[in-house]
């Protein structure tokens, strides 16, 4: 990938313009092409990104590295500027075009679906590192997102330890039945701070507790939240909270709802959690005086992509005016709900 480039003669005024409209997967190809492209890809790109740098795992032997615009959620292969594949023994990589990158030569041959470059490496723990370098070095810009599992964990470290900008969402999934462990679960609790959005999909260690401040996350989703304590909660400071296989009680929560009627979790907007043997009655024990019963349906949006239809509830009004629903859903969730919703998602 060495050949001359008559677009690198153009003065760089124009030049910077025709580099600010390019794709970045094609800029990231045409970077490996010379020092000289990559320099000048480096230093004249100067036009903001259509979206947020991802980094992903598409499986255990498969990082990519993706700009989107996605809320949360899928993104198309299209989107991927680089990614990091294993090898594997029925493929002829001798033929394949070699680069530099991390200070060692790597295989690289063209998506020809997607239009981006896919590495191969023998170790993809490596890859995924050293792509996320060359990126974000390349493109002077930050990771703003991260989906990981147990297997490419070391992805989180890798990019918390390099870079000063927060993250703005990070996905820890794992659809297998093993736990995580309590040194990585604690890890991202307390490092993954401040964010917009925090999913932990994840089997958490038996006996796992978190027994520091809860970090500031605009929209918590754990899927099994067995571990998550009153104590915990009463630290929380967040939009959405949504709390699955809860242990929490009915007074638990009733506990929480003064807190917030004391002015506590000044910016919760929706909280849902499944709690076993609810006493609706319990979770409003010494507010009846405040309630009002509304049998309206009502219908909460959240900034982070979801809708949740309220069938009825108890509204329970704050000293400042403020006004939440309090409904024990069909499916045996709580759910509170502050109005009005924040209409946008600038976060």
């Amino acid at each position: 990938m060495t050949s001359p480039f008559p677009l690198f003669h153009i003065p760089y005024v124009p030049l910077g313009r025709i580099i600010d409209f390019m794709k970045p997967k094609t800029l990231v190809s045409l970077s490996f092409c010379s020092q000289k492209s990559h320099s000048v890809i480096k230093t004249q790109r100067k036009a903001p990104f259509d979206g947020h740098l991802l980094v992903g795992e598409s499986d255990k032997n498969s990082t990519f590295l993706s700009f989107t615009n996605f809320a949360f959620g899928m993104v198309p292969k299209s989107n991927q500027v680089l990614s990091a594949l294993k090898f594997v023994d029925n493929i002829n990589y001798e033929d394949m075009e070699s680069v530099k990158m991390g200070g060692q030569h790597v295989r690289v041959e063209m998506d020809h679906s997607d239009g981006y470059l896919i590495s191969y490496w023998e170790n993809t723990t490596e890859g995924s590192k050293v792509i996320t370098d060359y990126v974000t070095n390349l493109f002077n810009i930050d990771v703003s997102d991260i989906w990981a599992s147990k297997q490419s964990f070391h992805i989180i470290q890798h990019v918390i330890s390099r870079q000063k900008t927060p993250l703005r969402y990070v996905s820890y999934a794992d659809s297998s039945a093993s736990s995580s462990s309590e040194k990585e679960m604690a890890y991202i609790l307390k490092y993954c701070r401040p964010m917009s959005k925090s999913s932990m999909h994840i089997k958490p260690p038996q006996n796992f507790r978190f027994t520091e401040k809860f970090p500031k996350i605009d929209c918590l989703d754990i899927n099994d939240g067995k571990w998550v304590s009153l104590d915990n909660l009463l630290t929380m400071d967040g939009i959405d909270i949504i709390l699955q296989s809860s242990t929490l009680t009915s007074s638990d929560v009733n506990v929480f709802l003064k807190h917030w009627l004391s002015g506590g979790c000044p910016r919760l907007k929706f909280f849902c959690a499944e709690i076993g043997s609810l006493d609706i009655f319990q979770v409003l024990a010494d507010l009846l005086h405040n309630v009002v019963f509304v049998e309206n349906s009502r219908t909460y949006t959240s900034p982070f992509g979801y809708r949740r239809t309220l069938t009825s509830g108890f509204d329970i009004r704050r000293a400042d005016g403020v006004t939440a629903t309090v409904c024990h859903q069909q499916t045996g969730k709580l759910v509170i709900a502050v109005w009005p919703e924040i209409s946008n998602n600038d976060n």
